[in-house]
């Protein structure tokens, strides 16, 4: 094992565990029971629910090559081989992967968004600003488009759009303009080189607070690069089709953008939506979902003094009450 790939023990510390556990309990306990884990990275929420559900069955997407091969590799050594089908697929294709397994409907679904620890922690994929290492941040590493090209071909506007989009941040134009500048004089292939740009591209008052000055602009870079807004977006309405009456469905998001999706959608399922001119509700408008959580809950304080990466964590829960008519 390389110095740029961690111990299995030290990379994954699952956020949230044990309230998506007791979440998607119910809808998991039936023998025969599956669960789609659409983001399964390195397993640790499904793994627990398995444990704790002998009838449970895995379904288990990632686009992720080393990721899949980690979490089999951990599925297998706890037991759980014979309840668990790995997928390389991105979760937007998640009907596509039910239909050729031939199932109808699940009764549970998982998704766990955001970059995994193991992507975070293996230099090599160039998802960090914390060393130096190839522009990259793809989470399929076949995939077509590098955080590089996204940097040396987008223009200045585009820049400014995606960092202000999906980084949030407020030096977004500053910062797209310093690009263009520097990659005339050569092309960025490197994430040291682009955080340090980002970083004294950013007003010495605003850098001392909010964490390094170059988060904002690798979020956003790597929300792009693998386009995880528009793939959510496709995803939730097809996972929550594919959820069986009683089902439940968990998702924890990692920034506002995420949330404000999934908390769209879950709200718009639980809403009664027989036209106001009528005198009484219609069975036919009525919700199809149940909420489960209070807006999306966060991790205990004892969590996040653990495990800091949780500290952004929200989660957002439903279950499936009636089908759509």
């Amino acid at each position: 094992m390389s110095s740029t790939e961690p111990a299995p023990s030290a990379v994954h510390v699952p956020v949230l565990l044990e309230r998506v556990t007791e979440l998607l309990a119910p809808a998991c306990a039936a023998d025969g029971a599956v669960l789609l884990d659409a983001t399964l990275g390195l397993a640790g929420h499904s793994l627990a629910l398995l444990r704790a559900h002998p009838g449970l069955r895995l379904i288990g997407l990632d686009r992720d090559p080393d990721a899949r091969a980690e979490a089999t590799r951990r599925i297998e050594a706890a037991g759980f081989g014979d309840r668990a089908t790995v997928v390389p697929a991105v979760f937007d294709e998640l009907p596509d992967v039910l239909a050729r397994l031939g199932l109808e409907e699940v009764q549970a679904v998982l998704f766990d968004l955001g970059v995994s620890s193991l992507q975070l922690d293996r230099p090599d994929r160039g998802f960090s600003y914390a060393a130096d290492a190839p522009l990259d941040m793809r989470m399929d590493p076949s995939a077509p488009r590098t955080a590089a090209e996204v940097v040396n071909t987008y223009s200045a506007a585009e820049l400014t759009r995606v960092l202000r989009t999906y980084g949030e941040e407020r030096f977004a134009a500053r910062i797209a303009r310093a690009i263009e500048r520097e990659r005339v004089r050569e092309p960025f292939t490197r994430t040291g080189r682009l955080a340090e740009l980002v970083r004294e591209s950013i007003p010495a008052a605003t850098r001392r607070t909010g964490g390094h000055p170059a988060k904002r602009t690798f979020q956003a870079l790597r929300i792009e690069v693998n386009d995880e807004l528009g793939v959510l977006e496709r995803a939730l309405p097809a996972a929550l089709d594919a959820l069986a009456v009683g089902g439940r469905i968990a998702v924890i998001t990692f920034h506002s953008l995420e949330d404000r999706i999934v908390k769209q959608t879950l709200a718009a399922g639980a809403t009664d939506r027989t036209p106001p001119e009528l005198p009484l509700p219609l069975p036919e408008y009525g919700p199809t979902l149940r909420l489960l959580t209070r807006g999306g809950e966060a991790p205990a304080p004892e969590e996040t003094a653990v495990n800091p990466r949780a500290a952004s964590a929200r989660v957002r829960a439903a279950e499936r009450i009636r089908r759509a008519r």
